[in-house]
């Protein structure tokens, strides 16, 4: 077992235990064990499996993402309020201040790319899967996880549309493989480039749209269809089905959150709201931990503000002690 395959073990057996479950169900329900549409649906079992378990921390990660861009107001005050400020002091400030806005706000600025990063694994390992199920039916290389030498000879020898599962675009010679393969590198590209786009134009504020990173992001969107394409030429039929399913419940899944969840200040958020008004509800969308939060925080501001004005001092109080009066 080489290096990549180690740290991939524990996935691959993961990804494999449900590959082969979903075709051991496929086959008991009378699917053919060598028809090419049974591993599909095994594969898309596997997507959708694997998918669902990771909704939760979807979920989760969204509604830190919309706490985050709530407070927003108040980080950028923070982040004025220590500008040019390079002790250790200051910033040591600056870091509790920006943390506990944070904490109080029940967001976490590091959870945006969290299911990506889980997601990741399972993919390379069901690459690694999929790209050695024929060497692995020809002997040459030792089965992986619980994808069998007799299911990896299965698979390299079924078929969709006359194409085989195990062959690529780039590496083989068969014209229905070239020609699935490259309907299914373009229709992943363009649910990739969609998926983009209607989170570009729905759920971003005009301030956000129009920011440097925004323009980076709009870059992006054109420039990674590309880069799937150029990569997809290598992969397996059986990858890029999985990788086109993949695509097309990330784009039901953010259209879904798109239009419940919507970002504040966005053409989502106005449509979110008429929506709630016409069933006659109100549009409370993503919440704080509390809800009064930055109305709290204003007030404060805003009588710290008149203290000053004053000429009066303004003594901090603790919770506890604001809890007592």
């Amino acid at each position: 077992m080489g290096f990549f395959d180690t740290i991939l073990f524990p996935f691959i057996w993961f990804d494999s235990a449900i590959l082969v479950g979903f075709e051991w169900l496929l086959t008991r329900l009378g699917l053919p064990d060598t028809s090419g549409w049974t591993w599909v649906l095994a594969i898309v079992g596997l997507v959708v499996t694997l998918r669902a378990l990771l909704t939760p921390l979807m979920i989760r990660q969204i509604k830190s993402q919309r706490r985050l861009q709530i407070v927003q107001p108040e980080l950028m005050k923070i982040q004025k309020k220590y500008k040019g400020k390079k002790d250790q002091a200051s910033q040591k400030a600056f870091q509790e201040e920006t943390f506990g806005l944070y904490r109080e706000a029940g967001a976490n600025p590091f959870g945006a790319c969290l299911p990506i990063l889980i997601q990741m694994p399972f993919f390379f390992a069901l690459f690694r899967l999929l790209n050695t199920a024929e060497t692995v039916s020809r002997g040459e290389i030792e089965p992986l996880g619980l994808f069998t030498r007799e299911l990896a000879t299965k698979m390299a020898g079924s078929e969709i549309f006359g194409a085989g599962l195990t062959s690529t675009f780039l590496h083989d010679q068969d014209l229905s493989a070239k020609i699935l393969s490259l309907i299914l590198i373009l229709v992943m590209s363009g649910t990739q480039f969609i998926t983009s786009h209607q989170l570009m134009r729905q759920n971003m504020s005009p301030e956000a749209l129009n920011s440097p990173m925004a323009r980076q992001q709009q870059i992006l969107i054109y420039v990674l269809p590309i880069v799937f394409a150029v990569t997809g030429v290598n992969f397996p039929v059986a990858l890029l089905i999985y990788w086109t399913v993949s695509n097309f419940w990330t784009m039901g899944q953010q259209f879904f959150v798109i239009r419940n969840m919507p970002a504040p200040n966005t053409p989502a958020e106005e449509k979110y709201k008429a929506r709630m008004a016409r069933k006659g509800k109100v549009a409370t969308g993503v919440q704080l931990k509390n809800p009064n939060f930055m109305a709290e925080r204003e007030a404060a501001a805003e009588a710290q503000t008149q203290a000053r004005g004053a000429g009066q001092r303004v003594q901090p109080k603790s919770k506890k002690r604001s809890k007592k009066r």
